[in-house]
């Protein structure tokens, strides 16, 4: 059996003095274990926080401390179009503030990438 794969290359703005990380997480519950995770790390961090649902109707879910940051994650996680991500997008601190906890948290499985630098993802549909 053999299924065509169709590839979208999506790029991921991050705006000047910011950073991002991206990851892969699998529970509704994660966006607000993720936000407490940043928060309770990072006294007044600055951030913007999207999740992707992968089932029923994929809402994007979203939470932080920033509008605009908020907005840019949710917006961003809308064109990349993959259930089960997470992005975070922050400013005035550095994925290295909050990377360990977030590893901790028990939904997140995996980070793909914690940048300050231009950033694409590449996805694969079948």
């Amino acid at each position: 059996m053999s299924a065509e794969i169709r590839f979208e290359v999506v790029k991921v703005d991050v705006p000047e003095g910011c950073n991002v990380i991206l990851g892969i997480t699998h529970f509704i519950k994660s966006v607000e274990d993720i936000y407490e995770a940043v928060v309770n790390t990072v006294p007044g961090a600055k951030f913007g926080l999207a999740f992707a649902e992968a089932s029923g109707p994929c809402l994007i879910r979203h939470e932080g401390t920033d509008e605009e940051l908020r907005k840019l994650a949710s917006e961003t996680l809308y064109r990349i179009g993959c259930g089960h991500t997470f992005i975070i997008y922050m400013r005035k601190m550095y994925p290295i503030n909050v990377m360990q906890r977030l590893k901790s948290v028990p939904e997140v499985c995996s980070i793909l990438a914690a940048t300050a630098n231009p950033l694409q993802v590449i996805v694969a549909e079948t």
